[in-house]
């Protein structure tokens, strides 16, 4: 099993850079080197060789599922977070019950979906975070009998705080209310089961901590899940048998496969797989141990040098993200990338986000040049 040292040699730029911004796009590895060589390689000898790449995607499918604990036809393959959350949405019968329930920390790409579907008379409620943390208590108070959808992040996009995701599904769940999590800021650092969790639906993609490239995103559907209406945004991968090829009817698989569309980015369907191939190699239980070590480290550093933390103070509620306030975040994430230490700045911090592959030396290296910044 790989220490967090050796696992840091497959990553060509760790050499000379500390690369803390996996809550964006996770780093480079020599994987995902080959994987886009032999994408390439598919175009130079096959032309259009289209068995190779679908058992790409395919492939894609398969792990992701064992990334969260589901079942292969559980797995829908969607071009973004957006779509997913999109696919979600529209096959909602809202007429009953309009109330949807999400957070305002929840990332853009889904948030804005749910407001977008307004003109059908949806009522998003946002449940706000206080001090920076969103309280089951909060969530809880705002699901009723006209909620139809809940949403939930598993980690928030914004300062790496986890919800009480478990405690928010569970309530829904009771009510007999959906409900959607957002796991993109965790999937692959933090354990997922999806069985366990007992959602409906969960979005996620391999670009960030995922260890991918953009263009790809995964959509779970329970098994046995009825939508109240077909899907509406389809394409041929959505249909029964894709290779039929016929214009005149829309049939749509019982499985999760009834919510894809068009052809996938198959480039990105390579990175995906290079990505969690990677991750494959890890055990779980000392990923999340690793991280926590770093994150408490990371946190008590820049708590001392007098620094405004975004992120809660208490480890049990932090994900695998330090977020660091300031009046220009982009002007300190130029700094620091000037010091060879890539961060992630959004809204009014920058983002410090960890990984299997960062150490110690990272953890010192940003917070001194943050100590140096303040200097000057």
């Amino acid at each position: 099993m790989p220490t967090p040292t050796s696992f840091r040699s497959r990553f060509p730029a760790l050499r000379d850079t500390v690369h803390l911004a996996s809550c964006s796009h996770g780093a480079l590895s020599d994987e995902l080197i080959g994987a886009l060589s032999e994408y390439q390689h598919t175009l130079r000898t096959g032309g259009a060789p289209w068995d190779r790449w679908m058992a790409e995607v395919d492939t894609a499918r398969a792990m992701f599922a064992r990334v969260i604990g589901a079942d292969y036809d559980e797995i829908a393959v969607v071009p973004s977070a957006s779509a997913g959350a999109f696919q979600v949405a529209s096959t909602q019968d809202w007429s009953d019950r309009p109330r949807l329930v999400t957070t305002d920390v929840e990332f853009p790409s889904i948030a804005q979906v749910w407001l977008a579907q307004a003109p059908t008379g949806v009522d998003v409620v946002h449940v706000a975070a206080r001090d920076g943390v969103v309280h089951a208590e909060d969530y809880l108070d705002a699901i009723d009998d006209r909620t139809g959808l809940v949403s939930i992040p598993l980690v928030s996009y914004r300062n790496g705080m986890r919800l009480p995701t478990a405690d928010v599904v569970a309530k829904a769940r009771a009510m007999g209310i959906s409900t959607v999590v957002d796991a993109y800021q965790g999937a692959g650092v933090v354990p997922i089961d999806v069985h366990d969790l007992d959602c409906d639906y969960l979005i996620s993609g391999t670009l960030k901590y995922m260890l991918g490239i953009p263009g790809l995103a995964f959509l779970y559907v329970r098994a046995g899940l009825v939508d109240a209406i077909s899907p509406i945004q389809t394409g041929w991968f959505g249909r029964v048998n894709p290779y039929e090829f016929n214009p005149h009817r829309v049939d749509y698989p019982a499985h999760a496969r009834r919510f894809e569309s068009g052809t996938p980015s198959i480039p990105a369907a390579f990175g995906a797989v290079a990505g969690m191939r990677v991750l494959e190699t890890l055990d779980a239980i000392e990923v999340t141990a690793h991280i926590a070590d770093l994150g408490d480290l990371l946190d008590d550093s820049l708590r001392a040098a007098g620094e405004h933390i975004a992120s809660p103070a208490e480890a049990k509620l932090r994900g695998p993200m330090v977020a660091v306030r300031d009046g220009d975040p982009v002007r300190l994430a130029a700094y620091l990338r000037s010091q060879h230490i890539e961060t992630s700045p959004r809204g009014d911090a920058v983002r410090l986000s960890l990984h299997f592959y960062n150490t110690q030396d990272d953890v010192v290296a940003v917070a001194d040049a943050i100590r140096e910044y303040r200097r000057h």
